[in-house]
């Protein structure tokens, strides 16, 4: 698939976005966050799951930077804080969602591929995420 004309302001800002979503935590949180109305960081860390409170707030911060996210503190004791996606953030969710319908579909192949390589140069199964864990974020 060949991409529109790249301009050098354009494609340091391409390079920049694919490296926010290739980061581990920026698709599970917007993933997170779609379809909901606000939610509490709190929440948020749950629904992620694995994910530190120091990772989560620099996810989104930066997801806060690039207006994917919008933040909303509550004058309230203990601090509230909700997170919503932006109609911005929605549509980064709504083109990578590419992704996981290719994982979805390809993750048979994509799993034969890796044994029959790792059988072939004598590594053992490397530790990672479950083939179920794969289809429950597919």
């Amino acid at each position: 698939m060949k991409c529109p004309e790249s301009l050098p302001k354009k494609e340091a800002l391409v390079r920049e976005i694919l490296e926010r979503i290739a980061d581990k935590w920026t698709l599970l949180v917007i993933d997170a966050l779609d379809g909901e109305s606000e939610m509490r960081f709190t929440r948020l860390q749950e629904r992620v799951g694995g994910v530190s409170q120091k990772m989560l707030t620099k996810t989104l911060r930066q997801l806060e930077r690039d207006g994917l996210v919008t933040r909303r503190v509550h004058a309230s004791v203990p601090p509230r804080v909700d997170y919503k996606l932006t109609p911005l953030g929605e549509s980064l969710g709504s083109a990578v969602c590419g992704i996981w319908v290719w994982v979805g579909k390809n993750m048979d192949k994509v799993e034969r591929a890796r044994h029959g390589y790792d059988e072939k140069n004598g590594q053992q199964k490397k530790p990672g995420k479950s083939k179920e864990k794969l289809v429950a974020a597919a």
